[in-house]
């Protein structure tokens, strides 16, 4: 729901906190698919790429609608320690958020260090961190967000099909490359690494979360997998190396070979036997040759050697994996078997109210005289105010209101924005109904950008009145933003009939 719809980074996992990407299959019913309204941020850098920002609490409330649970994007849902839900910025892109307990970074200082540290990478290969926030105790990470869901969901849950051998050994190649950049940029360190921190593009490019490069708190620990999964010289000091990321790796390439999650002291006692056919992934059905078999277990096997001096280092990994990816001209999401990422136009699904259509048609005069004739009637409920809260100050607030709705009315609306404006700056009534007819004025001043941030706060005081959305559609319709326009239109009658459903039923 909201002015935007979902790409984030997320991150699976079954007992922590990975995110699980939802499908972002449009879906215009507001009462089978929630999208989070969007807030605005950082214009993309280079390649795409969302600037690296600093956001405040308001912002991620904003872009998540509130954290709702209904954007929890964490595979173990409310119950994961570190909640991920996912987000929509004002400049359209999607974002995962991450929120930390706020136990783990007592320190903002050192939650911030953390956090720029990771956000100075930027690699096709990541799932990039774009940002941080650390209002008061809250602490949170910003990363791309990635619709096409985890490797572990491929791997271990898939419901149609199982993942190619192709795709499984360019996942392969494309996280040692991930791993050999951060460890060329000084960041060789990731915490946790396995099948839920692998993500799936909109293109069905695989990348790797950003959320492992970050420790899960300031002194906390950095795997939270079965004991069997982790590597041994973690066992004894409780420390991460670069040597424990590569027997992690490790254990993602026997995840690939096998299409399950095996603990890796078995797999080994397998390879010994020299039983790499029971060890592969019987749905593979033979499409997997054994030369390229041989190449992957023979690699997973050096990851798990006990010493950490003797496994291999990153560019080792690249090395070995690059002759296997035999088809790279193939696009990802061919091979993934996923649709290509397009973005179709949408029209109305559902018969317009008379607010709907004078929205359809920009039909600016319309808008207004039907917020006159609804005056503040959805506002009710909004605001409950104690006696002492009627001061002097709220007197001089209420009346700057009164001289807005007076030059609202009389269609004089940059003096109505000027008392909006002094209503809303005083900040301690929100109406939803104030900031539409801001909005309205915004879109009558030629000032659609001002427009579509005062629709999106009067979503966030009210987050299911149609009106917000209306608004939303309409500003950005005249930001030429025409699909985002449409689908706003039709949530904004969903909404309506929504409503209507449940005045019949009350």
């Amino acid at each position: 729901m909201g002015c935007c719809q979902s790409s984030f980074l997320t991150e699976t996992h079954p007992e922590k906190d990975h995110n699980l990407q939802s499908n972002l299959t449009h879906t215009h019913s507001h009462t089978t698919q929630t999208h989070p309204p969007s807030v605005g941020f950082d214009p993309p850098t280079g390649g795409g790429i969302p600037a690296f920002s600093e956001f405040s609490f308001s912002d991620l409330k904003a872009a998540t609608n509130n954290f709702s649970s209904d954007f929890i994007v964490s595979e173990s849902g409310e119950k994961a320690p570190n909640l991920v839900y996912k987000g929509r910025l004002h400049n359209r892109s999607w974002i995962a958020v991450k929120k930390f307990t706020k136990a783990a970074w007592p320190n903002p200082k050192q939650f911030a260090e953390e956090a720029l540290g990771v956000g100075k990478l930027r690699h096709r290969r990541l799932a990039n961190l774009i940002g941080y926030c650390c209002d008061g105790d809250e602490r949170l990470l910003v990363a791309e967000y990635m619709p096409n869901d985890t490797l572990a969901k491929h791997l271990f849950h898939w419901e149609n099909q199982t993942i190619e051998g192709e795709m499984r050994l360019r996942v392969a190649l494309y996280i040692a490359e991930a791993l050999d950049y951060c460890s060329s940029e000084g960041r060789p360190l990731y915490h946790d690494l396995n099948a839920y921190r692998v993500l799936f593009d909109e293109d069905g490019n695989p990348r790797l979360s950003c959320f492992g490069l970050m420790k899960n708190s300031r002194d906390g620990k950095s795997y939270s997998t079965n004991l069997a999964y982790t590597p041994p010289e973690y066992l004894r000091n409780g420390r991460v190396t670069p040597e424990s990321v590569i027997y992690s790796f490790g254990t993602v390439l026997l995840d690939l070979l096998s299409g399950k999650h095996i603990p890796p002291s078995h797999a080994l006692d397998m390879i010994r036997g020299k039983n790499i056919i029971l060890l592969m992934d019987s749905h593979l059905e033979g499409k997997f040759s054994m030369e390229e078999a041989t190449v992957v277990v023979n690699l997973a096997s050096q990851c798990l050697q006990y010493e950490p001096r003797e496994r291999p280092n990153t560019k080792d990994l690249v090395t070995t994996l690059a002759p296997l990816h035999t088809k790279p001209d193939v696009p990802s999401h061919v091979i993934l078997g996923i649709p290509k990422h397009e973005e179709a136009p949408s029209t109305p699904q559902r018969p317009l109210s008379a607010m709907g259509e004078a929205c359809s048609r920009m039909d600016l005069t319309a808008i207004h005289q039907i917020l006159v004739m609804t005056h503040y009637k959805d506002d009710e409920g909004t605001n409950e105010l104690s006696f002492q809260e009627w001061t002097q100050q709220m007197r001089d607030m209420l009346d700057a209101r009164k001289r807005g709705d007076y030059a609202f009315r009389d269609k004089d609306f940059k003096t109505a924005i000027d008392c909006y404006s002094q209503f809303i700056d005083v900040g301690t009534m929100v109406s939803p109904t104030v900031f539409a007819r801001r909005s309205l004025c915004y879109l009558l001043c030629d000032q659609p950008d001002a427009a579509l941030r005062d629709a999106m706060q009067a979503q966030c005081a009210h987050p299911d009145w149609p009106t917000a959305f209306f608004m939303q559609s309409v500003a950005l319709a005249k930001m030429n933003m025409q699909k985002d326009a449409a689908d706003m239109l039709n949530e904004a009658t969903a909404l309506e009939e929504k409503r209507q459903r449940g005045g019949r039923g009350s």
